[in-house]
């Protein structure tokens, strides 16, 4: 299947702002780039990209002042399959994890491990090893958390909304990290694009994603596997822009100075071949 997706975003400042864009899908991705992804600015102002430590890539600019609008719109073919399931995946001894598995395991800025460890071990140690553990774990933050767009707050850690048991969909995400890291199960965060593909229409204005992932053995080896607390359930058409620990790593825009968000649009649609092909055409 194809996919059309992309965004308008636009910000005021009060001058000249630097600011790191982390807006273009994952470089694993580009291979299934059917019309090309560019990221166009208004004004137009030079950008400077680099990949960064977590494989993400992160786009440099400088704001004007005043209102900048940036904007992307490209097509994405996908398997149209759900997310993969593994439900005989075990958990891997943490003796035998990749060195660069490790940080997965540790607390970070919005995962307050120190503060959930009693929590979740008498949670879910008595919960079968594996996939199960980690599928009662999303059950639980799914069960836990109520949506609301409306008490989003960008200090909330897991701990913080295991509590007030609110939160938007990182919150959801933030708190099934924490949970599986405190039982040794490295998991990190995930956020990109994410349309109403095979599911009912969100009457809400579409927005990005977040979800989680987890490192477990599965019948083709050790791997990292989707798991949407949010959700609760296999999507299709993940479009993936930014792993890392937590929402710090992932922010798709940060800026050194006041910005103030002006514009905010997201789309990503199925699109019928055909369509696709005529656009990759035009």
């Amino acid at each position: 299947m194809h996919i059309r997706t992309g965004f308008t975003l636009a910000f005021d400042t009060n001058g000249p702002t630097a600011m790191n864009l982390l807006l273009n899908i994952r470089p694993e991705r580009r291979i299934d780039l059917v019309t090309p992804e560019v990221i166009t600015f208004d004004p137009p102002v030079p950008a400077k990209q680099h990949v960064d430590d977590f494989g993400n890539v992160c786009t440099r600019i400088v704001a004007p002042g005043g209102r900048i609008t940036m904007s992307a719109d490209f097509i994405v073919a996908d398997s149209g399959l759900p997310d993969d399931q593994a439900p005989d995946a075990r958990e891997i001894p943490v003796q035998d994890l990749p060195n660069d598995v490790l940080v997965f395991l540790l607390g970070s800025r919005y995962c307050d491990t120190d503060k959930l460890s009693q929590t979740a071990w008498g949670l879910f140690g008595g919960v079968a090893p594996g996939w199960n553990r980690v599928q009662a774990i999303v059950d639980y933050a799914h069960n836990r958390l109520r949506f609301d767009y409306q008490q989003a707050d960008a200090t909330r850690t897991a701990h913080d909304g295991h509590g007030q048991q609110v939160g938007v969909c990182r919150d959801f995400a933030h708190l099934a990290i924490t949970l599986c890291r405190c039982m040794n199960i490295p998991a990190r965060y995930a956020t990109g694009y994410l349309g109403d593909i095979g599911v009912p229409k969100d009457p809400a204005p579409m927005d990005f994603s977040a979800w989680f992932e987890v490192f477990l053995e599965g019948p083709e080896g050790p791997r990292w596997y989707t798991f949407d607390a949010r959700h609760n359930r296999p999507r299709i058409g993940r479009i993936v822009m930014a792993r890392g620990r937590d929402a710090t790593d992932c922010a798709l825009t940060t800026s050194f100075g006041t910005a103030f968000l002006a514009r905010f649009d997201v789309h990503t649609d199925d699109l019928p071949a055909e369509g696709a092909e005529l656009a990759q055409a035009a």
